[in-house]
């Protein structure tokens, strides 16, 4: 068996027996892959004509496939790796025959971004024709919204700035220079009217979609506000005063250690001098037994270079040091037909259940003297040579760096201000907790963050571990379009070939198995929009994480990254750039920086809750904060006959589920020398699973059709359950004693339970989150995101989204000076878990954040004072 970790391997037996996604090349008639392999099928919907048809036809120019076919050919057959970064306009756009699909750019010389175009000839100088046109445009400027026509009237062609093709185009009596075809606007510009491209063109309104325009940055101004030098002293301080106990702590660990070494040479602390490991600025150390970053002092082996971390060194003095075991568990495929509800491929049942393996783990223990040996050999050492204590930064920096975050904080007296008590208007409801005071949000307007008042506001809910939304973030926007074709086509023509190539195929996650499978993106963004399903009419749910990847969103998708940041709330603190309470960017140049985004999450969504294939982002806990702000949304409407098979489909898994259950309480008892009478309650059960629909024909709608949630004026798009941090402890309980009543890869019963939060297999139903009210007393807080709405996670608070529509989300990771505390729990929680679990590293290197943010305050605190003296000395 095939041994399957969730979300990071592809499907093994169900994805080949089950699954053919076909090429761009050939999109699949409604029903054709469901006719063959039972699974991918389109809805109707999905065959209706692109957006780019709306255009009369006569104002094209068709371009030859064939033609770009036969370069395409002809570039396979090279076989050599395009270089990177020539500056050619890829027009290999697989399966695109309609030409409202090909998308082809000039030299544009305002924007400097050269693209050349592979199947026709280089045209002339692109601003002489719009100077040309305009001239006429400007004397006609009565009706100057008038397209201007190409064709037959001896004028000079006008060219389209979106597409660059000679159409007929509406000019700009703005700018004079920029102008668009009909076709383009409708196609990617549907909000905007031929009368408002008149007087305001998408290039002036700062919106504009055209390849050079998306790959331009600089374009968007960011940063929402200027800050005073008297905030940021403020600011500064807050920061400095939050650092303060963790630094300290550092200093207290690096002390002990140093006068234990001080000890061991038998030398005063003053005499001792540590030796500097060799490490370079662009190198990460971690810990080789517990994978924690290693930021200054450690200890390592002379023989094998074995490093360990100071708190394992304490661990084994005080002998409480713990194997860190490796788990092997195994996901089993148990077939298509069981993951809809049916019976198991042969050989697979339940009661084939993998054991957790530890390794063994010989005693590790001190010497009398304090000093400590290197690791077994059993776990990666050489086990015979005593570990010497070595240095990264220059001895003694951390702590002179407490002294004057002291002495600054002693001299320039924090005044406390507080903030005024919130109105209902900010407040929204989402929870029902008796006896409790913090049932609801602060969910303030984005117009009205700008102001002192409101940033105090957050805070005190912030430090208190509330979640914070913010409405109406897009409206602070220029308006650039986060339409899902639109990042997409500004990645497909990429000047990067290599990148480019690349995107015609994407990874996605099938969240009813749980694993990857591949689909050409155009079919899985038709699948976005129009929904995608299975034969037996079950929706097919898929969702791509962190796509494009977030160390190259920047670079790819510059314009949407600089949109991101400036309708970002709050960016003191959520600035991935040049947030003032940003820890995250106080890192020096040259240091190697945490991956903390933007991130692009996409993923389909309905609203009704399925119980099992859900597009969902199951609980989890994240080790910094984060914000997400849901950028564009679709919704799929489900047909009568779609309910009617959910209903009826939903019927047969809870027939399973029984079935399972029961199997699994027998076992239990044959393995005690218990025998029970179930086998005919048993095959009862069983033969309900089999429900004489093995091969899932779904016959004529008896059942009742399920009724569409009412609609309101404003509906939500994701449904958001965040816990308490105080109620981990309750949450975790509930987990383990209900993991069976879970799936996770393959449909198959949770098992195995390392940690019930960190291994991201549980997402609680609406039935799972009544039990553990009931039972423990545990509600989280419950909303509906809207779009355009930013949501704030803050650090340790476990959560879980469903997306009720299909969704855009973009997030940002950040490290607020109030939960500094709770990163360092977290990064001591992963510390704990098994080698192999993908949660263990110790990514974000908070200690080291630590250490420089302090660094960096001071030196901007002590700059900001100096400056305000000389500003006053000089006006007396």
């Amino acid at each position: 068996m095939e041994v399957l970790i969730p979300e990071q391997e592809r499907l093994s037996r169900y994805q080949n027996d089950m699954r053919k996604i076909s090429k761009f090349s050939k999109v699949p008639r409604n029903g054709e892959v469901g006719e063959i392999l039972g699974h991918g099928s389109e809805d109707s919907t999905s065959n209706k004509e692109e957006n780019g048809n709306a255009g009369s036809s006569d104002l094209r120019t068709k371009l030859s496939s064939k033609k770009r076919r036969n370069n395409h050919e002809r570039e396979s057959s090279c076989g050599q790796k395009v270089a990177k970064k020539r500056r050619n306009a890829s027009n290999k756009r697989r399966g695109f025959e309609d030409d409202s699909f090909d998308f082809e750019s000039e030299e544009d010389e305002e924007i400097k971004f050269i693209l050349k175009a592979r199947t026709r000839k280089r045209g002339g100088n692109l601003d002489s024709m719009m100077t040309e046109g305009n001239t006429n445009a400007s004397s006609a400027s009565k009706d100057a919204c008038t397209p201007k026509n190409v064709k037959g009237s001896g004028e000079d062609h006008l060219k389209c700035h979106q597409c660059m093709k000679k159409r007929t185009v509406v000019p700009c009596t703005k700018c004079k220079k920029k102008m668009y075809c009909i076709p383009c606007i409708k196609q990617w510009y549907p909000h905007l009217k031929e009368e408002e491209i008149s007087e305001l063109c998408p290039f002036c309104r700062r919106n504009c979609n055209c390849n050079a325009c998306l790959h331009s940055n600089g374009m968007i101004k960011t940063s929402k506000r200027d800050i005073s030098d008297s905030e940021k002293i403020q600011n500064l301080q807050h920061l400095l005063y939050s650092l303060r106990p963790y630094l300290k702590q550092i200093c207290e660990e690096q002390t002990r250690e140093i006068e234990i070494e001080a000890t061991i040479q038998r030398k005063s602390y003053s005499e001792l001098e540590v030796p500097q490991a060799l490490c370079n600025n662009d190198e990460r150390v971690f810990c080789d037994h517990c994978a924690t970053s290693i930021i200054d002092l450690h200890r390592s082996c002379p023989k094998c270079s074995y490093e360990l971390c100071l708190n394992c060194c304490q661990e084994i003095r005080e002998g409480s040091v713990t194997s860190r075991r490796e788990v092997k568990f195994q996901y089993i495929n148990r077939g298509y037909e069981y993951i809809h509800g049916g019976d198991p491929l042969p050989d697979s049942s339940l009661s084939k259940i993998s054991k957790e393996q530890t390794e063994s783990f010989t005693n590790w223990s001190a010497n009398d003297d304090r000093s400590v040996i290197c690791a077994p050999k059993e776990i990666g050492g050489c086990g015979n040579c005593v570990l010497e204590l070595k240095r990264i930064l220059p001895q003694g920096w951390i702590s002179s760096l407490e002294v004057k975050a002291v002495d600054l904080l002693d001299t320039f007296r924090i005044v406390e201000r507080k903030c005024t008590e919130m109105s209902k208007k900010v407040l929204r409801r989402a929870a029902s907790r008796l006896d409790s005071d913090d049932n609801y949000l602060y969910c303030p307007a984005s117009r009205d963050i700008l102001q002192e008042e409101n940033l105090l506001q957050f805070r005190q809910c912030w430090t208190n571990g509330n979640p914070v939304i913010v409405r109406d973030v897009l409206d602070q926007a220029t308006g650039l379009s986060w339409e899902p074709m639109v990042m997409w086509r500004a990645l497909c023509e990429n000047v990067d070939l290599e990148i480019s190539a690349k995107m015609s195929e994407v990874k996605a996650i099938d969240c009813l198995a749980g694993c990857e499978v591949e689909i050409s993106t155009l079919q899985f963004f038709r699948g976005y929009t129009d929904g995608r399903r299975y034969t037996n009419f079950w929706p097919e749910m898929l969702k791509l994480k962190d796509w494009p990847p977030s160390d190259k969103f920047e670079d790819l998708l510059p314009r949407h990254c600089d949109e991101f940041i400036r309708v970002l709330p709050f960016q003191e603190y959520t600035d991935p750039r040049a947030g003032i309470l940003n820890l995250a960017v106080k890192l020096p140049p040259g240091v190697l920086k945490p991956d903390l985004g933007p991130k692009t999450y996409i993923g389909y969504g309905i609203s009704e809750e399925l119980g099992r294939g859900d597009s969902v982002t199951k609980l989890h806990c994240d080790m910094s904060d984060a914000v997400n702000i849901l950028t564009h949304t679709a919704e799929v409407v489900l047909s009568d006959e779609h309910h009617s098979a959910i209903a009826r489909l939903k019927e047969i898994h809870k027939a399973q589920d029984e079935k399972e259950h029961l199997d699994r309480e027998k076992l239990k008892s044959d393995q005690v020398g218990q025998c029970d009478n179930e086998e005919m309650e048993i095959s009862e059960i069983a033969d309900i699973g089999k429900f004489e629909n093995s091969k899932f024909k779904i016959e004529s709608a008896t059942s009742p059709v399920f009724a569409s949630e009412q609609a309101t004026e404003e509906t939500g798009s994701a449904l958001w359950d965040i816990f308490r941090r105080e109620d981990i402890p309750k949450l975790e309980a509930y987990l383990r004693n209900h993991s069976k009543e879970f799936r996770h890869t393959y449909c198959s019963p949770v098992e195995q339970v390392v940690h019930p939060i960190h291994d991201q297999s549980f997402y609680l139903t609406s039935e799972h989150k009544r039990k553990i009210k009931e039972e423990f007393g545990v509600e989280p807080w419950t909303f509906e995101q809207r779009l355009g709405e930013a949501v704030f996670i803050p650090a340790g608070c476990p959560h879980q989204v469903r997306n009720l529509k299909s969704c855009t989300k973009v997030a940002v990771d950040f490290v607020s000076p109030e939960n500094v505390g709770e990163c360092l729990r977290l990064t001591e929680e992963f510390r704990l878990l098994p080698i192999n679990h993908k949660a263990r590293e110790d990514k974000l290197e908070i200690k080291k954040m630590v250490v420089y943010a302090v660094d960096q305050a001071i030196k901007d605190f002590e700059a900001l004072v100096s400056t305000q003296r000389s500003i006053s000395e000089a006006s007396l």
